[in-house]
Parts: structure tokens; sequence; C-alpha cells
């Protein structure tokens, strides 16, 4: 991995929350049946603001209950701690872009204990920014920190994080711990768990 320090080693980085920071415990499937989506793998987001609005309303306060339900049951991903441990030490900018909403991340937050990495306004949900992968997100955290996307890293574990990085010229981390890394034309560095993330940066910083 000696090849990416140049990613490692850059002063902001933006992190998914579930399934990144978190355990992955979402079965989209069965939130979409929930939802009334029955089999369809429309993006969750997409269809309920395409809904009239009391039943979008409905569903969304649906959605939210189911999201609180999950965060009761997660953990920190492994490596999750040191990594932002080594940030913090470095006096990194970090933020979270999240496709939920930023009060359930900070409850999140509160229930994996690394909510004291983050402050609230690093942390933009869909109320606050275009829903990944739009690029906006990504675009506030840069505007309000004064850094700029060559500085900036974008970590997860899913499409639209790849995607959003790509769109707003950051460079890209895909964490899988499948290892199948199904778009390597998205990442710039892959990665199975965040503790192999962190063992490189530690090896980065002492080199």
């Amino acid at each position: 991995m000696t090849t990416h320090n140049y990613i490692l080693a850059r002063r902001c980085w933006i992190f998914d929350l579930d399934g990144t920071l978190t355990v992955p415990v979402h079965d989209f499937p069965a939130i979409r049946s929930a939802l009334g989506m029955g089999h369809s793998d429309t993006d969750i987001l997409q269809f309920l603001a395409s809904l009239p609005s009391p039943e979008s309303a409905a569903k969304h306060a649906r959605l939210i209950e189911i999201e609180y339900e999950l965060a009761d049951r997660t953990a920190a991903a492994p490596g999750a701690e040191r990594l932002l441990d080594l940030l913090h030490r470095r006096e990194a900018r970090v933020g979270i872009l999240t496709r939920n909403t930023r009060e359930i991340a900070l409850h999140t937050l509160g229930q994996i204990g690394l909510k004291g990495y983050f402050t609230a306004a690093d942390i933009l949900g869909r109320d606050e920014a275009a829903p990944k992968p739009h690029p906006e997100g990504i675009e506030k955290l840069l505007a309000g920190w004064g850094n700029e996307p060559d500085e900036t890293v974008m970590v997860g574990d899913y499409l639209f994080d790849l995607q959003v990085g790509r769109a707003a010229g950051t460079a890209t981390i895909h964490v899988d711990s499948s290892c199948t890394f199904r778009w390597p034309e998205l990442a710039d560095l892959v990665v199975a768990t965040l503790e192999d993330l962190a063992e490189a940066m530690a090896r980065n910083v002492s080199e």
C-alpha cells in the first residue's frame, strides 16, 4: 500500500456511516418491503420523493423508525476507533456524509462510541445536502473547512460513496470485507477493513 501514501497523508477525511464506520446491519430488501416497495430495487430515497406528499411523509416517518431500530443494533466497525484516533492525532478534518438523517447519525455515533470524533456541523445527512451520489455534501463540507478536493478522501462501502467522491474530485477508498471490490474503476484504494486502513496509515506516519 506504499504507493498510496499520497492518499493516506491527505488532511480531510469524509466517511460514509452505515456499513463503513459501523458493522453492516441494513437489510435493504426488508426495508423496501416494509415501505411497500415490494421486490423493487429502486433507490429508497428516490422512491419516497416520487410519492404524493401525505404518503411520502408517512413512509419517511416509517423509514426513520426503521433507521433508529437499526442504529440500536449496530456496533463500531473493526478499526474505526483506531483510524479516527490516528486522524485526530494528525489534526485531520473528519466528517460524515450519510443518506441517513443527521439526528440518526448522531444517535448511531453515540451508540458505537465514536461521537466524540465529530462535530454535528461536520455530519451531513439527507436533509442538509442532496443525497449521495450528488456531490453537494462534499462540496459543503470542504467549503466550511476551507479545503480542496485534492486534499480530501471519501471512504465508503458502497457504490454511491465512490461515485460521490469521483463527482466531487476527491480520492476514494472502498471498504469491502468480502474483498470482491465490485467497482475498481471508482476506487483509488481498496481495503477489507478500517483496521487494515489504520495499519497502513500508522506505517505511513512512521516511514
